[in-house]
């Protein structure tokens, strides 16, 4: 089994495996997963083959992602496919392999994925860290929810060419309000998306919305705002669709200030698609995060990461004025630190508390206070909005 960079030559064959495993694309969006191929960096695509025949391939989006309003390079996987007669044969394994090398050479510090399924990722070093949230809202209620103050806010009509503006946005908005996992595309990916025809984007100077149409209700994209009066006038330029659309199916942070703004809130109709997430550079990925403020940490810790060597060892973590360093631990006593596998210090990165990685076997060893200091350094309300 051979693993290669794809290429436009091979896009006929891509195609037909991508068919074999999610179903039929419509000759529109068969159309724009051409154009993103195009975008893609040179190395972002590989295929397994046996001798000239594609067996696999995987896709590694490339991501800016914010945590705790720091940003980061992270690669996000999908496009992962196996023919149907190479299935159980080891090809998925062998190619994530070589996918988490190369999301290292390309740069990339972490790692995410929306998994077909768990035990192969998990094998590798992946771990269930957070949840894409579609929250169902009734759009009577959001063309309620404006007010004086969101009516003075200047929302416009957004197009490609407003890509810059548009990420410069995102910065301003996901730093300010600490923001922990949400994502960005590169200015390219931005700019395509901006020019579908059947997307509604309005930008604001602190905040964005793109909406669609959808079986005679509407979908929310993605809705970021960085301040009060933004995120009613927004969610209100929604609700204008009152008339004829029932529900809004929108995309959603974890405490999304959109229900708490709500006049009627006594059940929330909530739908999870789960992520999984893996540290590719252990030391770079603590760097540049952002962390608590008010928090300090000096801990030493051992990890284990059979597939990337450079990560496995005992580090000393420490924190302090929101900043982070992770540097190589000489001279520690063996098995008296906290010990983590990969995918368990990859979960803790996203937030998920020490008390769950050490009932599911993620975390052994060190001691209560350690564990208390790990968890109020980490803590956050991870989330992803782009389905990817």
């Amino acid at each position: 089994m051979d693993i290669r960079d794809l290429t436009a030559d091979d896009l006929d064959a891509v195609l037909d495996n991508r068919k074999r495993a999610f179903g039929p694309l419509s000759p529109g969006d068969v159309e724009t997963w051409r154009k993103r191929f195009e975008l893609l960096p040179e190395g972002s695509y590989l295929g397994s083959f046996e001798g000239s025949r594609l067996t696999g391939t995987a896709r590694i989006n490339r991501f800016t992602q914010w945590w705790h309003g720091r940003a980061l390079s992270m690669g996000g996987i999908a496009g992962v496919t196996v023919a149907p007669e190479d299935r159980g044969r080891g090809v998925g394994r062998t190619l994530m392999s070589a996918v988490i090398d190369r999301c290292g050479e390309l740069g990339h510090v972490t790692s995410a994925l929306y998994p077909a399924t768990t035990p192969l990722y998990r094998s590798l070093g992946w771990e269930h860290a957070g949840a894409q949230l579609t929250a169902v809202l009734p759009t009577e209620a959001l063309r309620g929810m404006g007010d004086g103050a969101s009516r003075a806010v200047k929302l416009r009509r957004m197009g490609p060419d407003d890509a810059p503006e548009l990420m410069a946005v995102l910065e301003r908005v996901y730093a300010s309000t600490r923001a922990s996992g949400p994502l960005g595309w590169d200015e390219p990916t931005w700019r395509l998306w901006l020019d579908d025809d059947d997307d509604f984007c309005y930008l604001a100077d602190d905040g964005y919305v793109i909406y669609r149409w959808d079986s005679g209700d509407i979908e929310v994209d993605n809705l970021v705002a960085g301040s009060e009066a933004t995120a009613r006038a927004l969610w209100s330029l929604v609700g204008t669709a009152s008339s004829i659309a029932t529900s809004v199916k929108a995309s959603v942070e974890p405490h999304d200030p959109v229900l708490w703004m709500l006049r009627e809130r006594q059940s929330d109709e909530v739908r999870q698609t789960r992520w999984m997430y893996r540290l590719i550079d252990l030391p770079t990925a603590i760097e540049r995060r952002g962390f608590p403020a008010g928090v300090s940490l000096d801990v030493a810790i051992e990890v284990d990461d059979p597939q990337r060597a450079a990560n496995s060892g005992t580090w000393r973590l420490e924190v302090a004025s929101g900043s982070g360093t992770a540097s190589a631990a000489a001279g520690t006593e063996p098995g008296r630190a906290p010990r983590f596998t990969i995918g368990g210090l990859s979960a803790l990165f996203a937030g998920v508390p020490t008390s769950t990685l050490r009932r599911t076997g993620r975390l052994a060893g060190g001691s209560p206070e350690a564990d208390d200091l790990l968890d109020a350094a980490f803590n956050c309300a991870a989330y992803m909005i782009d389905y990817f």
